[in-house]
């Protein structure tokens, strides 16, 4: 110990670490105590979790978070992050980790409800700081459990169950301008996410092979993704207006990246001149997976078409596959049975 304006300091080293923070007291025999009591919790390893996590910010958890984790998602998740941290800092503000518990973080689900917060936006923010917590624990060493494990999420409606008929993709295309048609086109042949769609680039198309790699995609797995002869004729058209300044397959006017926004507003504007009502831009791609499953295509394969991390999440498609339904029963007809011996040992039987 040593005396630093008037108040006792410690300096530790344990386990190559160094510990050196002031004791707080000018009483010499109160120092000693609050020292023996550090000592006490570095060799029973309570100490830095303690350290961290009542010295630690719900503000710094988050500073941190969007530097080292958010550059590695998707544009997409980057803005639904964006919109989740402003209502989790509404709440949590300067909290210290240590005072982020269960209850709490059930505290602000409730908030959130009274607010009229709907539960995919509720279970949004609760999944972002599910993953800040899980960093903290198992990277950050901040903090040795996570607290939002213990909260239950929020239960949502089905999916929506939205797609184009023949009718309505006549009228949207009637009304859109090409370049807009293009991208429309494109996804309704390929499914992609919308980022998966703006960020694709020449380098990850190969037209000989006749399919594409997406490299970023919402669970960071790249897939990659056959072409029809459609999907594949408007990447043909778009070869013969290449720009070398850039290898992204769609651009914008000024030779950029499509702004998400920009793309929302045209798309909007081609659905309210073609008449058509609640329908997203995401919901191409419910079309495409639902036309699959219409034409019979096997649930399995219309998950890896999609990229779902899991079969559960193409679920929804279910309904629409009654003919790949018969197909899987029609199997046992090839079962060759004689009716007649049947009937002539069910006679035997009753008998």
């Amino acid at each position: 110990m040593y005396k630093r304006d008037g108040i006792w300091w410690t300096c530790i080293r344990h386990r190559g670490r160094k510990i050196q923070r002031s004791l707080e007291t000018e009483n010499k025999k109160l120092a000693e105590s609050i020292e023996a009591k550090l000592r006490t919790e570095l060799v029973e390893g309570k100490f830095f979790d303690r350290l961290e996590g009542e010295r630690r910010t719900f503000q710094e958890l988050m500073q941190k978070f969007m530097k080292e984790h958010a550059p590695k998602v998707s544009e997409n998740t980057r803005v639904l992050y964006g919109a989740s941290l402003k209502h989790l800092s509404g709440f949590f503000g300067d909290m210290v980790l240590s005072e982020i518990t269960s209850k709490k973080i059930n505290d602000y689900k409730q908030a959130r409800k009274e607010s009229c917060g709907g539960a995919p936006s509720i279970n949004r923010s609760l999944s972002m700081l599910s993953k800040a917590f899980s960093l903290c624990v198992k990277e950050w060493e901040w903090v040795k459990e996570n607290p939002v494990l213990k909260v239950s999420r929020e239960k949502e409606n089905s999916g929506r169950d939205r797609w184009l008929t023949s009718e309505d993709e006549k009228r949207l295309f009637d009304n859109s301008p090409q370049w807009l048609k293009e991208i429309i086109l494109f996804d309704l042949h390929t499914g992609l996410r919308q980022d998966e769609l703006l960020s694709l680039q020449w380098s990850r198309v190969d037209l000989f092979r006749k399919v594409i790699i997406i490299q970023e995609t919402k669970n960071g797995k790249p897939r990659t993704l056959p072409l029809n002869q459609i999907a594949l004729g408007v990447l043909m058209e778009r070869a013969k207006v290449r720009y070398l300044k850039s290898d992204l397959v769609f651009l914008s006017s000024e030779i950029t990246k499509i702004d998400r926004n920009n793309l929302r507003r045209a798309f909007n504007t081609a659905l309210d001149k073609a008449g058509i009502q609640n329908f997203h831009f995401h919901d191409l791609r419910h079309t495409f997976a639902t036309r699959l499953a219409q034409k019979g295509i096997d649930i399995y394969k219309i998950s890896k078409l999609l990229g779902h991390l899991n079969i559960t999440m193409t679920q929804r498609y279910a309904h629409h596959c009654p003919e790949s339904l018969r197909e899987g029963i029609e199997v046992l007809e090839k079962v060759d049975y004689v009716l007649t011996t049947v009937e002539e040992n069910r006679k035997v039987s009753i008998a």
